[in-house]
């Protein structure tokens, strides 16, 4: 029986270890062969950040031109029949959607799968959401237990986790920031039916062995052009009030042509800057 926990624990381990920040910060020069940190110039970028904003802005106007956020995040039946009209949207800008679901990995959890069309090679598959704190920023009680935060080259965090505190915090601050009738943030990736069916990042899982990357990690500030009127689709906020500069958001950006019926994997150690 001893044994059997053992196993049970250590496998659970291989699983969260890759979202356990401390574990990750000290395992970094282990790994810094499939760590990617360039210089910053869009063309040192797997896609450049110009590729990115057009893929969300594609999305971002048909699901402007279709929904009234305020009253699907209100009401709950509407909110289903809006996730699937997001998945509609998501395949008639992009070519393909994506769903989460069981993962195929044993003890891993939930994953997320293409579901319909096909994804090209360098295209935007998904964005990892949640609040975005700074290194010197307190995140001690919301880490606990939370295999969802996610590390940055420059040390910046981002939070993923969609209950507990960590939920409450994101809320607090997408309330904070809201511009009169403008909503900066988006909270339905906090419920079971995103409005963004992009926001889903964090629940893509890491890959093994057997099943590798399809998709990496890209490093992604928001411009300052970026319309006020669709940033309400953004699942990040800034966790304090006081940082200037662009948002910093991550997306998930394809590594080859995945087919629909594929589960989405990352290296968490592979990140571009």
């Amino acid at each position: 029986m001893f044994k059997s926990v053992l196993s049970r624990f250590q496998n659970k381990w291989k699983s969260y270890r890759h979202r356990f920040v401390p574990w990750v910060v000290l395992n970094l020069s282990k790994n810094n062969k499939t760590l990617r940190k360039v210089s910053g110039r869009s063309q040192d970028k797997l896609v450049p950040d110009e590729d990115v904003s057009r893929s969300l802005l594609r999305l971002f106007w048909l699901l402007y031109s279709g929904y009234n956020a305020q009253r699907l995040c209100s009401d709950h039946e509407e909110l289903k029949t809006g996730a699937v009209c997001a998945h509609d949207a998501m395949l008639q800008t992009l070519g393909f959607c994506i769903q989460r679901k069981p993962s195929t990995l044993p003890f891993a959890g939930t994953g997320v799968f293409v579901t319909g069309g096909v994804v090209p090679k360098g295209a935007t598959v998904a964005l990892y959401p949640g609040t975005v704190y700074q290194a010197y920023e307190p995140i001690l009680l919301q880490s606990i237990r939370n295999p969802f935060v996610f590390r940055c080259i420059d040390g910046l965090l981002v939070d993923g986790n969609d209950k507990g505190i960590s939920k409450m915090v994101f809320r607090s601050c997408s309330g904070r920031d809201r511009l009169g009738p403008f909503l900066t943030s988006d909270t339905s990736w906090l419920t079971t039916n995103p409005l963004n069916p992009l926001a889903v990042g964090q629940y893509v899982n890491n890959c093994s062995n057997d099943k590798s990357a399809n998709v990496c990690y890209q490093e992604y500030d928001v411009p300052y052009n970026f319309p006020l009127e669709l940033r309400q689709f953004l699942p990040n906020v800034r966790y304090s009030q006081d940082i200037q500069g662009p948002l910093r958001c991550v997306a998930l950006v394809s590594l080859r042509e995945i087919v629909a019926g594929e589960e989405l994997f990352s290296n968490y150690y592979t990140i571009i800057h």
